[in-house]
């Protein structure tokens, strides 16, 4: 018998949820530790099931940022993630293998394309379409690619903790929504968001996160 394979589904998509809940009740291998949609607590959530796998629709806040996959990893070491792409959009593959995600199929994957894609990326292989593949090679063989991971690691000179800022910025919260999500104070929100609107130049909030949107995928 197969070795089973502990998954934890995440996805705002309650169709999609359901969908794929029924899907690994049919797979003998395949078990449901968890499935949820995006919470602040998803980390401990994730932590407590001991899941090898986490499977997640790209189509979520959470992961566009990708801020949440390494803190994941931290609790889970040897967490995979494995993303369902609503698009074969560059922009959000690259950012999705710098964050360490292993595995990558589109909206149009079948039932039997995502149950072997847990199953491989269990066995730490990478999975990805060929069309995105062909990218990533292009994209390694480009001069500028090293610039651009450099960049993407620390555009402006912000910290890990701006760079988190940045993007809740652009999505539109407040700082007391963005102090909540990150259990801080109001006032410390305050100051990073001063800080990041002087490193990068910005008169505003959603101005700071285009620049920073900009300098990040400028190649």
């Amino acid at each position: 018998m197969s070795q089973r394979i502990d998954v934890f589904l995440l996805t705002e998509n309650r169709l999609l949820r359901e969908a794929l809940m029924r899907i690994f009740g049919e797979k003998s291998d395949l078990y449901l530790v968890g499935a949820a949609p995006f919470s602040p607590q998803l980390v401990k959530e994730v932590a407590v099931t001991r899941a090898r796998v986490l499977l997640s629709d790209s189509g979520l806040n959470a992961f566009t940022d990708l801020q949440i996959i390494p803190e994941l990893r931290k609790e889970l070491p040897d967490l995979k993630v494995l993303l369902i792409g609503m698009e074969a959009e560059a922009s959000t593959f690259l950012r999705a293998v710098r964050a360490g995600v292993m595995g990558y199929v589109l909206k149009d994957a079948s039932s039997m394309d995502v149950a072997a894609a847990v199953r491989s990326v269990a066995k730490n292989e990478a999975v990805c379409p060929p069309a995105l593949c062909r990218l990533l090679f292009e994209h390694i063989a480009s001069p500028q690619s090293d610039a651009t991971c450099l960049q993407a690691r620390h555009p402006f000179g912000l910290t890990r903790r701006e760079q988190q800022l940045v993007e809740m910025m652009g999505r539109g919260l407040t700082n007391k929504e963005i102090a909540t999500q990150l259990n801080l104070s109001d006032q410390t929100v305050k100051n990073h968001v001063h800080r990041v609107l002087q490193k990068v130049g910005a008169g505003d909030r959603l101005e700071a996160a285009e620049i920073c949107r900009s300098g990040l995928y400028a190649a």
